[in-house]
């Protein structure tokens, strides 16, 4: 028997990049999975050259998204992988609209979702993930504008969360997840590549190489399972090509 066979795994995000390396994770695993995003075309995509993958347009940030979404298919563990570009220049040529892209949508996905989770409820033992990033830990470039912060409140969120459900005795489990390193291959990875590279003033194969200990989006979605269906301490994780471990 597969790890989430019978149980119901929801990846908002989940059309492209790490987020549909998860939501193919989970179909391994034989769940019932929904992969959710705004771009319709990227989903029927996805939904073509992967047979058995349930999809569902609507963008996550609005107001009604949560309810949508749970009424289309009710998770058991119900992941947040949806979010904006991080801003692409030094702090000073930046205005609040750039700088706070990512509290506009990451953070704002996930206190939806999770405010969502609590006054459903979703069902005991449900798991909900969000998925950070290492910037939370390290603090980003410093012409990421608000993005570090974004994924950081991620975590607070998760840990928020946590202490509201278990004040309400509702058994939901909260956890962030922050893979460590930049994905090339993954929209964003490219992206945030192309931009720390043109601001260090290096080329983007050799920012590549000094990384190290990196984390494949493969990985991600095998760090997702387990936190889907084992017992880890702790609110906030990190996975790298270590492997899962604690975030500090």
């Amino acid at each position: 028997m597969r790890l989430l066979q019978g149980r119901n795994v929801v990846v908002v995000g989940g059309s492209r990049g790490v987020g549909r390396s998860i939501a193919e994770a989970a179909l391994s695993e034989r769940a019932t999975v929904m992969a959710v995003a705004r771009d319709r075309p990227a989903l029927a995509q996805f939904a073509w050259e992967t047979p058995g993958v349930k999809t569902f347009a609507v963008d996550a940030t609005m107001e009604s998204a949560p309810d949508e979404v749970f009424a289309a298919l009710e998770p058991d563990a119900l992941v947040i992988c949806a979010g904006a570009l991080a801003p692409s220049a030094p702090l000073y040529e930046q205005n609040w609209k750039a700088f706070s892209a990512n509290w506009e949508t990451d953070v704002k996905i996930s206190f939806l979702f999770c405010k969502a989770a609590l006054r459903r409820p979703l069902k005991p033992g449900a798991r909900i993930i969000l998925i950070s990033s290492g910037a939370a830990l390290t603090g980003g470039p410093p012409n990421s504008g608000g993005y570090a912060g974004a994924k950081r409140m991620q975590m607070f969120l998760a840990g928020h969360s946590q202490k509201e459900s278990d004040r309400l005795g509702l058994d939901l489990r909260f956890m962030a997840l922050a893979p460590m390193r930049i994905m090339p291959g993954t929209g964003v990875g490219d992206a945030g590549i192309e931009s720390i590279s043109a601001y260090m003033g290096i080329r983007p194969m050799e920012f590549i190489a000094g990384m190290l200990d990196m984390q494949t989006p493969a990985e991600v979605g095998r760090a997702v399972i387990a936190l889907a269906t084992q017992k880890p301490q702790g609110c906030s994780f990190a996975v790298s090509g270590s492997g899962l471990a604690p975030a500090g």
